[in-house]
C-alpha cells in the first residue's frame, strides 16, 4: 500500500545485528529496497552498547550515501540485534542510537522478533535461529510470544556454530589423550587456523570470541561429510539440541509436537543445503511430526523494514 503523495517519500531502515555481521537495508515507505550493506557484528555485550551504536550509525550513513540520500534522515529505524531480548541492554542501545540521531524514530528489538516478522508476518509459527548463537522464538495462535534458548555463549546457545566449534576442540584434545577414538578433526582444524600443533590451540581458544569459535563449524561439517565418526557425532548432537528447541515451543504454544506447527529456519548454520539443516529437517519428521518447514529464506533485515513501515503507519 502506498503512503500517498508525499514528497519526498519518507525513508525507513531495517538493521539485523548478529554475532558475526550486521546487515542494513534502506527502503522507502512502499517497501522498495533502495540500498543495502553489511559490516561488523553488533550483538550486544553489557557495557559495549555504544560500540554497537557507532557501527550501526556508520552503516546507515553508508546506505544513505549509496542511495544518494546522505542529507536525509530516515523517518523510522528498526534495529533487531542479538542480545536485545534483555531489557537493560536494549534500553542502553536505544539511548545510544537516539543520541546519535540516526532516525526520527528508533525501535530496538530482539533479532528473533524481526526474523519472526519476515517469516510469519502476524501469523503463528516457530522460528529457530542457529548462527553464532542459537535461540528459538514462537508466536502462538493467540499472539503470545515465547522463547526457548538464547542464554548466550557462556551458559547456553546449544547447537549453535560457536557451541559446536568449542565442543570440537574438546573432542580433539580428548582424542589426543586417547580418551576418545581418533578423529580427523584435529588436523583439519589446525590447517584451517594455520596452527602448527595442538598445544597452539590453548592460547588460540583463550583469545577466541564466540564469533571466532563459530568459524570452525564449516570445518567440522566438511570432516563429517567424509564419514569421520566423531565429527558426525558432533553434528548429530547439534541437531538434537536444535530439535529440542523446536519441540519445546511446539508443546508450549501448539498443544504438542504432533499439532500443525509452521517452522522457519534462519542463521548461517541452517542455510539452505547445509549439512545441519538437512539432518535437522530429517530429525524433525519424527521428533516434531506436526512441523512444516518454510522453504523460503528468512531475512531478518527485511522483517525490520516491515516493522519500520508498520510504525510509519503503512499497512503491510
Amino acid at each position: 500500500m502506498s503512503v500517498g503523495p508525499l514528497d519526498p517519500m519518507p525513508l525507513v531502515v531495517g538493521v539485523d545485528g548478529g554475532g558475526s555481521r550486521t546487515r542494513v537495508l534502506l527502503a522507502d515507505a512502499n517497501g522498495t529496497i533502495l540500498a543495502r550493506t553489511e559490516g561488523a557484528a553488533t550483538a550486544l555485550k553489557p557495557g559495549h552498547e555504544s560500540d554497537a551504536a557507532d557501527t550501526i550509525r556508520a552503516l546507515i550513513a553508508d546506505v544513505l550515501a549509496m542511495a544518494d540520500r546522505s542529507e536525509t534522515r530516515p523517518a523510522v529505524c528498526v534495529v533487531g540485534v542479538a542480545g536485545a531480548g534483555h531489557e537493560r541492554s536494549a534500553q542502553a542501545l536505544w539511548s545510544a542510537l537516539a543520541s546519535r540521531r540516526i532516525a526520527d524514530d528508533v525501535s530496538v528489538q530482539a533479532d528473533a522478533t524481526i526474523a519472526l516478522d519476515d517469516a510469519f508476518g502476524d501469523s503463528s509459527g516457530v522460528l529457530l535461529i542457529a548462527g553464532t548463537g542459537s535461540v528459538a522464538f514462537a508466536r502462538a495462535p493467540d499472539g503470545t510470544l515465547e522463547r526457548c534458548g538464547g542464554w548466550g555463549p557462556n551458559i547456553g546457545d546449544e547447537g549453535s556454530a560457536a557451541w559446536i566449534g568449542r565442543r570440537a576442540l574438546s573432542v580433539i584434545t580428548a582424542a589426543q589423550d586417547g580418551r576418545e577414538p581418533e578423529t580427523a578433526l584435529g588436523g583439519a582444524v589446525l590447517t584451517a587456523l594455520e596452527l602448527e600443533s595442538l598445544e597452539d590451540l590453548i592460547p588460540w581458544a583463550a583469545a577466541a570470541t564466540p564469533g571466532i569459535f563459530a568459524t570452525l563449524a564449516p570445518v567440522i561439517g566438511q570432516v563429517a561429510a567424509t564419514g569421520d565418526l566423531r565429527a558426525n557425532a558432533l553434528i548429530s548432537l547439534c541437531v538434537e539440541e536444535l530439535t529440542l528447541h523446536v519441540r519445546t515451543l511446539a508443546r508450549r504454544c501448539f498443544t504438542d509436537e504432533r499439532a500443525a506447527v509452521p517452522v522457519a529456519l534462519s542463521g548461517g548454520l541452517l542455510s539452505k543445503g547445509s549439512l545441519v539443516r538437512k539432518r535437522l529437517e530429517q530429525r524433525m519428521k519424527s521428533a516434531v511430526p506436526g512441523a512444516t518447514v518454510r522453504s523460503e529464506e528468512v531475512d531478518a533485515a527485511r522483517g525490520a523494514v516491515r516493522r519500520a513501515r508498520r510504525l510509519l503507519g503503512v499497512e503491510v
